[in-house]
């Protein structure tokens, strides 16, 4: 089967998640080619319209699978094969990008939402499922603390705790993660998650003590998932699908509903509830070490071969739907 992947190409690569959810739907003997608009704005992404329809003529793909609502509204601008959209999460909590996400979910063929409160938000028609993007457990997986931090020139007998993301990004709010860290008895570094490879995250996450998401609102974060593949302490705030995806984790912790409320604001009580979740998960650390997050990732079925198994038979369903 051949699948023509839109996404968003502004940032000058292909994001990640994309790039390795084609990569294992092309080990399931599928050809995934990947185009990537560049164009901010609905009116930057509809100028790459006529491109698409082009590609779609050269490659002849059974059907499109658009990441993101923008991705996903352009390409339901042509008629010629069915689209499936996948929505992250951003489509839905930025409003004009929320409205216009409604509609393209609207003219696709089939809609996945990798979180279930994503699909409340943008809704659409009935043809849907909830698929969270799944982790490349040959990328991620756990190796010695001691040899990971060797391997990048950490210090043995430091605390460090690695940030989800880079500093400035404010959806992160690294300020809540700051104020946080400031709060404990103890000297620790807060390592920015920026201009990695795959192999260098693996590396960090296996490194530092524990893995810390401070978001506003995510959907379902990659970060957390690579981080229990590597069977890393973590720390998260009440978003996305994150406390499905911890469970009952030993090691895992999620900052309360109640604490959440007013995150933006970076309340005294959230600081204050947030320091004492990484105190936890500093301590389980420094006396059990690793968590069994693998296992629990495994026992999901959110593994990126799964998850693409289940990506497939939607393709299926849809091009039976369509004759």
């Amino acid at each position: 089967m051949r699948i023509l992947f839109v996404c968003s190409g502004n940032a000058g690569y292909i994001s990640p998640f994309i790039k390795e959810q084609a990569e294992a739907i092309t080990a399931l003997e599928n050809d995934v080619l990947i185009y990537p608009i560049v164009g901010k704005g609905i009116l930057g992404y509809l100028g790459n319209l006529s491109n698409i329809k082009k590609k779609i003529q050269e490659f002849s793909p059974a059907l499109i699978h658009a990441h993101y609502g923008l991705s996903g509204l352009v390409s339901c601008f042509q008629r010629t094969v069915p689209v499936v959209i996948t929505f992250h999460g951003s489509d839905a909590y930025i409003f004009y990008v929320k409205l216009l996400s409604k509609l393209a979910a609207l003219l696709s063929s089939f809609n996945i939402f990798v979180e279930s409160k994503i699909g409340s938000r943008i809704k659409g028609h009935n043809k849907n499922a909830i698929v969270p993007c799944g982790t490349h457990l040959d990328v991620f997986y756990p190796i010695s603390k001691s040899v990971a931090r060797e391997m990048i020139g950490l210090i043995q007998e430091e605390k460090y705790i690695l940030f989800s993301s880079r500093f400035d990004n404010s959806v992160k709010n690294y300020q809540l993660a700051k104020k946080s860290v400031e709060l404990l008895n103890k000297d620790t570094t807060i390592i920015e998650l920026i201009n990695k490879t795959r192999e260098e995250v693996n590396l960090l996450l296996n490194a530092c003590d524990l893995a810390l998401l401070t978001s506003i609102s995510e959907g379902s974060p990659q970060f957390i998932k690579e981080a229990m593949a590597c069977n890393c302490p973590i720390v998260s705030t009440d978003v996305g699908d994150v406390r499905w995806v911890l469970g009952n984790t030993e090691g895992c912790y999620v900052v309360s509903e109640k604490s959440n409320e007013k995150r933006e604001t970076i309340s005294a009580e959230l600081i204050k509830v947030t320091s004492d979740k990484l105190q936890e998960a500093l301590k389980f650390a420094e006396k059990v070490g690793r968590t069994k997050g693998r296992e629990r990732i495994i026992e999901l079925g959110l593994d990126s071969e799964t998850v693409a198994k289940k990506i497939i038979s939607i393709y299926k369903r849809v091009l039976r739907n369509k004759q």
